[in-house]
């Protein structure tokens, strides 16, 4: 089995992993087993966010592997998986998401006054085609009419 936090501050990282476990072995394991679980895994995790420089306000995304054996929740600590998104990264990528979303309103626009110039054109070019028929029946009409007054 897999516990995947999801998004979640490391401020809060401890509750999400015990209301996931919580939620992943509901009725397969004893619930202090699960609470001794949780702690043991959010121990380890703490020792990591030690080590990685987590900071509370940053955002984790924990995942880990683990079965049930005998009624006991063994983790395979050689999956934890911790993604650590720093709120100082947070803020430039945020300004950059804006820098993207202006761009995509730019582009748009400039779809939106191409599509306005392609219509336009095909009104133009549709004038040009009945402008030619009319020609073409002019001139049929005229050959016809100086053919019968050659006759």
């Amino acid at each position: 089995m897999k516990l995947n936090t999801g998004y979640v501050r490391a401020s809060g990282y401890a509750h999400k992993v015990r209301r996931v476990l919580f939620a992943l072995v509901k009725g397969k394991v004893d619930p202090k087993e699960v609470v001794r679980a949780a702690g043991e895994l959010n121990s380890k995790i703490f020792e990591e966010f030690q080590k990685l420089g987590v900071e509370k306000e940053d955002v984790v995304r924990i995942s880990v592997e683990f079965s049930i054996k005998d009624g006991s929740i063994v983790w395979d600590y050689d999956t934890l998986s911790i993604e650590v998104y720093k709120k100082s990264e947070e803020e430039r990528l945020a300004k950059a998401m804006e820098e993207v979303e202006a761009r995509e309103r730019e582009l748009d626009q400039k779809i939106r006054e191409v599509e306005e110039l392609a219509l336009k054109l095909r009104s133009v070019a549709e004038e040009l085609v009945e402008k030619i028929e009319e020609l073409k029946q002019e001139h049929t009409s005229l050959k016809l009419k100086a053919e019968m007054e050659e006759s």
